[in-house]
């Protein structure tokens, strides 16, 4: 057995509904104050998940659904500005103490912390997204706890690229075998699988019917697993 050294979580739908009592509303927010008349409901806010990165999502939407949009010349202004005012709306939720941990979320970091694994997280999610939910979640402090956080636009490919795990990976100095990653999506899976680490998935609403092909493991949450059956994902 080789020792588990780190765990590198993902964050959206794995560290706390974050899409559906986010994300969701966050977009909506954002497309309301910029005038436009677009709303995102829960199934195709489900179908657009697919689309890794806010920003990409918007692109998607608008070329797809709306390409009287795409087609003006301020097109990518535009983008930045929504995806910019989405994120503050989605801060402020988090602040606003809306988007609470997963269970079973808090526990496994804490026993992380104090038998000396390391911590690192893997997400295509905007840096200030993640600096918001762990200080909302787990104290001012948490942001230190996590030795390499790669988030946003990091890295040019996004899930299912491995790219992003490959970035933590170096700066962890470790290898994919002591690793293992959590992850709650199809996308996510594949990219870890192919960075060649282990996978367990949590699943939420919209990915409980996602092909977990490849997972060490597939939990509707981390509540009632601890962190000596994790190591034993690590074999």
């Amino acid at each position: 057995m080789k020792p588990l050294r780190a765990l590198i979580f993902d964050v959206d739908g794995t560290l706390a509904e974050t899409e559906r009592d986010g994300h969701l509303p966050a977009f909506n927010a954002a497309f309301a104050e910029a005038g436009l008349d677009w709303h995102w409901d829960g199934p195709l806010y489900g179908h657009l998940l697919n689309i890794t990165g806010g920003k990409e999502r918007i692109r998607y939407y608008a070329s797809h659904f709306a390409p009287e949009v795409a087609a003006r010349p301020d097109f990518d202004a535009l983008v930045r500005k929504l995806h910019l005012t989405k994120t503050a709306h989605y801060v402020r939720r988090v602040e606003q103490g809306r988007l609470p941990l997963r269970p079973g979320v808090a526990r496994l970091i804490n026993e992380a912390r104090q038998a000396g694994i390391r911590l690192a997280i893997a997400t295509t999610t905007a840096p200030e997204n993640v600096d918001a939910l762990l200080k909302a979640s787990l104290g001012p402090e948490a942001v230190s706890w996590f030795e390499v956080i790669g988030a946003g636009d990091i890295v040019a490919a996004k899930k299912p690229a491995p790219d992003i795990y490959q970035w933590v990976l170096e700066r962890l100095k470790l290898t994919a075998a002591d690793c293992l990653a959590i992850e709650d999506s199809e996308n996510g899976l594949k990219s870890a699988l192919t960075a060649g680490l282990r996978c367990l998935i949590t699943v939420n609403e919209y990915t409980s019917d996602q092909d977990f092909s490849g997972a060490c493991g597939v939990l509707s949450d981390l509540g009632a697993i601890s962190l000596k059956e994790l190591s034993r994902q690590n074999t």
